[in-house]
């Protein structure tokens, strides 16, 4: 096994970790979209963007680099947009929207996956500790604004 492999290993995994820590959370508080669904997106993710950076034909090619990079980043998250509205749900009669912060941690969880992909340790660790951080404490501060409102 090559020294390439090993880091494309690496960032599989750690693209598969943080998006069960970022569904950790919800699983806790029986979401429809938890850890399996966020791990799965992550690694999705991330081997896209690994199998990209590793194709061979690329080397020493850094305008077809920043083109495939370009393209994988925004191919990635509009996908995974299209993903996420899938959850989004509007109730006209009380004049609510449900779903948006699931949508919003699927999309998430593809730009931690593309973090790791591509090896970007700082970006994925600081993304992922901030989702966390707006996930689980700024819930808790919404209850307490807003304690009438079921914030979802």
């Amino acid at each position: 096994m090559s020294e390439t492999d090993i880091s494309a290993i690496l960032r599989l995994l750690a693209a598969a970790a943080a998006g069960v820590a970022l569904g950790y959370p919800r699983e806790l508080v029986d979401k429809p979209i938890g850890m399996r669904t966020l791990a799965l997106v992550s690694l999705g993710a991330a081997m896209v963007a690994v199998v990209a950076m590793h194709d061979p034909s690329l080397a020493g090619q850094p305008d077809a680099i920043s083109r495939v990079l370009q393209g994988i980043v925004q191919g990635l998250m509009v996908g995974v947009g299209f993903i996420g509205a899938g959850v989004i749900l509007r109730d006209t009669s009380n004049k609510r929207v449900h779903g948006l912060t699931t949508a919003t941690t699927v999309w998430i969880a593809a730009a931690l996956g593309i973090a790791c992909g591509l090896g970007q340790w700082v970006i994925a660790a600081t993304g992922l500790v901030l989702a966390l951080i707006l996930l689980v404490v700024l819930k808790r501060i919404e209850k307490h604004v807003s304690p009438e409102m079921e914030q979802h």
